[in-house]
């Protein structure tokens, strides 16, 4: 060892032997860890014998099941079977059990809750001795308790492992479009999606279709001056194509407008009201300061049943040319309710039409040409491919979700299914995408189009309703939470759950080739939660408020501190952060991990760099090198980092630190060459942007 690199070396151990110098440059979360003492080493394995409730059995009747360890096993078959873990802080940890199920073929349900919060999976027929993975789940800091209830229960158990999580590159899942035919606006906004997924989340409102929200206005039409007029005197631009008369024959206009909106004449107030589209992004602004990056559409209106035009494919041109923002849309495309007697044409009241399960409609028949359910089919799609044209021809892409929710409460077999589209099980509904995908792109020549499949993970059945990578870009959840379905340890208020039980599912069925996003909520996941359960969502949508839920204005659905504090942060990318070029964007693939954001509060700007992990979770720190997360580099984190080598119970780093921390030879592991090199970036002998480096380099700078 070189003579300058020990006289570096001794200055980083001195001043963390000091207590009165690191006092004042440790964060609140290196102190003494008060838990230290019963915090649970893992991987942690307990044989099945000994939980808490378990019975010893050394063959199950007259089934032998050569090879366990211990004493024995254990069979669940009554009571719960339960053990404890302790962990020093909120975390995410591996679930494994060595066990078998013999009883039946088909596969058996079981059940683990982690704190009285129940997981469950089918685990299929082994007669061996088998690794059965029960998942991700959330620990939180202290004591826990994990439980087998006998639900349908018997599983033999002959071990189980509490192991830390580990996550897949969440980097890999691709940036380019399915339909290799895409516009290059979409190839340009898959790559951006691609550039910032894993790094941050963008935010998304879902608006209210049809009529809008409606407004009542003092506005009155005056007949003896002919004149649209307001209680101040405005007046107002009268629609003269829009005459009409009441019962009792008193002439009216429907339409005036100003130069804002068009509003429509109230027969019963006989007064003029508005549709309101904006109530719910103008919300956000008001509590967060941002406007969604993402609007959410639906295209239920244009249909051959009683189709209309709502404005919104003008609404959603406006919202990508004039304010640089992205356009989602899903298609709750009806079904006549007596299917049967329908007239292939007629006009069907709204109230006789429902996108409900109707089982006079087969869907094996709706992509068989020559039959009734084909030919309304297409009658729909023409329908929806007249708006995507003119999207198309706007240079507009959009991020459509056709066929939503297809799995409903669960089963392959389409029993849990809640709409028409998916009634006939997961191999019907396949068939139904890839007939809409093709009919669009091959017939209709779409190719504006980025393709959102939901999907749940009620249990590995949910797998089968995935329709492939050839048609799908983007997988997603619709997360309507509850009080007593949740992961974080509360009882109350809303569920800010960030279900990470479900994204890691999701991930793990399109083998992480696919993004995966929040389509759908009524919640939005907390940062807190975001952070330590490492869910790395590409976006959320919001539902729209109907005036009994509602989703984002009412405190039963949203903290608005909560949203506030995620939407403001810098982990959330909003309408105002996106990038001028969106839509030519060229990052993709070459876009590196560390990205640039502003971030406005109040008067002053602060730029923010944001670097993602290799485990696809979220990244809180601002540069490599920051250690105790304080947004620099400095001796502090040099410091901290012989404090955690000397003593790590007593200074512990958090998740993040250990990642920033590890500055030379990148991957293996924190020494006390990672604090000599931020020593070095302290004495100006190198810069942050020289990390990582390599011993080999710390030689030469000696």
């Amino acid at each position: 060892m070189k003579g300058k690199f020990k006289k570096a070396f001794s200055l980083v151990a001195a001043a963390a032997m000091s207590a009165v110098a690191i006092t004042s440059v440790l964060p609140a979360y290196a102190e003494k860890d008060p838990t230290k003492s019963e915090t649970t080493k893992f991987p942690y394995t307990i044989e099945g014998e000994d939980l808490e409730g378990a019975t010893l059995w050394e063959s199950i009747y007259e089934n032998k099941i050569d090879g366990y360890s211990g004493k024995g096993f254990t069979y669940l078959t009554s009571d719960a079977l339960s053990f404890k873990v302790t962990v020093p802080e909120d975390g995410m940890y591996q679930i494994t059990v060595r066990g078998a199920q013999i009883l039946s073929e088909e596969g058996r349900l079981q059940t683990v809750a982690i704190n009285g919060v129940e997981y469950s999976k089918t685990v299929p027929y082994y007669k061996e001795w088998t690794d059965i993975d029960f998942g991700v789940v959330r620990l939180r800091k202290g004591e826990n308790e994990i439980s087998f209830l006998n639900k349908y229960g018997y599983m033999a158990i002959d071990t189980v492992t509490v192991s830390d999580a580990v996550f897949p590159d969440i980097t890999k899942a691709s940036g380019v479009p399915c339909d290799p035919n895409a516009t290059p606006e979409t190839k340009a906004l898959m790559k951006y999606l691609h550039s910032v997924y894993g790094k941050g989340i963008l935010s998304g409102q879902q608006e209210i279709y049809g009529g809008g929200h409606s407004v009542s206005t003092d506005i009155r039409y005056d007949a003896g001056s002919d004149k649209c007029v307001d209680g101040k005197g405005n007046e107002y631009v009268i629609d003269r194509d829009s005459e009409a008369f009441d019962k009792d024959g008193n002439k009216f206009y429907w339409h005036c407008s100003d130069d804002k909106r068009t509003y429509t004449y109230d027969e019963q107030n006989r007064n003029y009201k508005y549709d309101y589209y904006d109530q719910e992004f103008d919300y956000i602004k008001e509590t967060a300061g941002y406007y969604p990056a993402i609007r959410g559409f639906d295209f239920m209106n244009y249909n051959p049943l009683y189709g209309w035009d709502d404005g919104s494919t003008e609404r959603a041109i406006d919202w990508v040319k004039n304010r640089n923002g992205i356009i989602t849309a899903s298609w709750h495309i009806n079904l006549p309710t007596d299917f049967d007697n329908y007239e292939l044409g007629e006009a069907v009241d709204w109230s006789k039409c429902s996108y409900k399960n109707n089982s006079q409609f087969k869907i094996a028949n709706a992509v068989k040409e020559g039959t009734k359910e084909n030919d309304y089919l297409n009658l729909a799609i023409a329908d929806l491919a007249e708006q995507f044209l003119i999207l198309q021809e706007n240079n507009v892409p959009i991020m459509f979700r056709p066929f939503h929710e297809a799995e409903g409460n669960g089963g392959a077999d389409g029993s849990g299914a809640w709409f028409w589209w998916a009634q006939d099980g997961a191999k019907d509904y396949k068939e139904l995408w890839k007939y809409l995908y093709n009919k669009l792109t091959d017939e209709y020549g779409l190719h504006n189009i980025i393709w959102l499949q939901n999907l749940y993970a009620w249990s590995d059945e949910s797998a089968e309703w995935y329709v492939g990578d050839e048609y799908v870009d983007i997988v997603g959840f619709d997360k309507y939470d509850t009080v007593y379905n949740r992961h974080d340890g509360l009882t109350s208020g809303p569920n800010e759950d960030c279900n990470s039980n479900v994204y890691w599912s999701l991930v793990d069925y399109v083998k992480n080739n696919k993004m995966a996003a929040v389509m759908e909520n009524s919640t939005i996941p907390s940062l807190a939660n975001m952070t330590v359960e490492k869910a790395s969502w590409l976006y959320f949508c919001t539902w729209y408020d109907n005036g009994q839920d509602n989703f984002i204005s009412g405190d039963n659905y949203n903290n608005p501190e909560t949203v506030k504090e995620l939407i403001a942060s810098d982990y959330c990318i909003n309408l105002e952060e996106l990038p001028e070029d969106l839509y030519s964007f060229s990052g993709g693939e070459d876009t590196p991990k560390t990205t640039t954001t502003g971030k406005t509060t109040g008067t002053t700007t602060t730029t923010i760099t944001t670097t993602t992990t290799v485990t696809g979770g979220i990244s809180v720190s601002e540069s490599m090198g920051d250690v105790n997360i304080d947004g620099k580099v400095s001796l502090a984190d040099a410091v901290l980092i012989m404090q955690s080598l000397a003593n790590p119970d007593d200074y512990k780093l958090s998740e993040q630190g250990v990642i920033n921390a590890d500055v030379v030879d990148s991957g293996s592991g924190i020494s006390p060459a990672d604090a000599l090199a931020i020593q070095m970036i302290d004495l100006k002998k190198i810069s942050v942007s020289d990390l990582p480096i390599t011993s080999a380099d710390i030689e030469k700078i000696q």
